[in-house]
C-alpha cells in the first residue's frame, strides 16, 4: 500500500490496460467471493483491476526475474513480482462498475461484514436444491465445489433437498459452518473437513490422496466407503457440476426428487 508497482503483461493480452497504471500508487486490495479487486491511485477514470482466477488461474509471488509462461499481468517492484496466469478474466474498471459488480454477490463467508439475511430468504422461498443454491454466487459468494459437498454432509443434508424444505436454524448452521471451515481452510492453505474423530491418524488410515489435498467425507470419494457409516459415496450430475453425498448419512429431505443425471468420468470434478 502506498507503493508505485510497475505493471506490465508479459503475454501481451492486458498490456494496454497495464501500461495506463503502470507507476500509478497502489492503494488497496479488496476480495469478495472469488473476485479480487486492485485498487490504484490514479487519474484515469479506470483503476480498478478485477480479477477471477475461474478453476485454473493463479497469482502468485516470486523473487524478481523473468516471468515463465503465460504471465498475463506481471505486478512488481525492484525485488519481488506478482504473475497472474490463467484467469478467468482480468479487467480494467471503474468505481462504479466495481459497484455494480458488488451488487450481483451474495454474502461471502469469508467477510467479517457478511450478513447472509437476504440469502437465507431467497434459499427459503426457492424450489431449487440447496445443492445448487450452495454454487449459486449470487446468493453465497466463494462457495465453491468442494464446501457445497463438505458442508451439506456435515449437516446431513441431502444435496438435492429444496430450499423452501429447509428450516431456517438448518441454513444458520450451514452459514456457520462455511465461516468455520472456510476461514480455517485460509489459515491452513488446505481444506480439511473432517472432524477429530475421522481423521487419519484417529482411524488409523492413509491420507487422502488427490490433487486438491486436504481430508474431505465425499469431495471426490466416488464409490469409497463413508468415513462414517461406510456406505458408499454416490455421485451424480447437478446443473453441469458433479454432486458427491452419502445417502445414508445426508437422510435429512432425500425423499424429495430433484432431477439428475449419472456423472462422467471426463467431466471436471470440481
Amino acid at each position: 500500500m502506498g507503493q508505485s508497482p510497475h505493471l506490465s503483461s508479459p503475454q501481451g493480452r492486458f498490456g494496454v490496460e497495464a501500461a495506463s497504471l503502470d507507476g500509478a500508487a497502489f492503494d488497496h486490495a479488496s476480495a469478495h467471493g472469488k473476485h479480487l479487486f486492485l485498487h490504484f491511485d490514479s487519474p484515469h477514470p479506470a483503476n480498478i483491476i478485477w480479477v477471477h482466477l475461474g478453476l485454473i488461474g493463479s497469482f502468485r509471488f516470486s523473487a524478481l526475474g523473468e516471468p515463465e509462461g503465460q504471465v498475463r499481468l506481471r505486478i512488481n517492484n525492484d525485488d519481488v513480482a506478482a504473475d497472474l496466469r490463467g484467469p478467468q478474466w482480468c479487467r480494467l474498471i471503474t468505481e462504479a462498475e466495481e459497484e455494480a459488480a458488488l451488487a450481483k454477490l451474495g454474502a461471502d463467508p469469508l467477510r467479517e461484514d457478511a450478513d447472509p439475511t437476504a440469502t437465507h430468504k431467497k434459499v427459503l422461498a426457492s424450489k431449487r436444491s440447496i445443492g445448487s443454491l450452495l454454487m449459486d454466487q449470487s446468493l453465497y459468494a466463494g462457495v465453491g465445489n468442494i464446501y457445497r459437498a463438505e458442508v451439506l454432509f456435515r449437516q446431513g443434508i441431502d444435496p438435492r433437498t429444496e430450499g423452501r424444505q429447509l428450516k431456517p436454524a438448518e441454513l444458520r448452521k450451514i452459514w456457520d459452518d462455511l465461516v468455520e471451515l472456510m476461514h480455517e481452510g485460509v489459515l491452513q492453505g488446505r481444506i480439511d473437513t473432517v472432524y477429530p474423530q475421522h481423521t487419519p491418524e484417529a482411524m488409523h488410515r492413509a491420507p487422502r490422496k488427490d490433487d486438491h489435498g486436504g481430508e474431505v467425507y465425499v469431495y471426490r470419494r466416488t464409490g469409497q466407503p463413508c468415513l462414517v457409516c461406510g456406505n458408499p459415496i454416490r455421485i451424480a450430475e447437478l446443473e453441469g457440476r458433479n454432486l458427491f453425498w452419502c445417502a445414508r448419512c445426508q437422510r435429512r429431505g432425500r425423499n424429495r426428487k430433484i432431477k439428475t443425471t449419472p456423472a462422467t468420468r471426463s467431466r471436471k470434478c470440481n
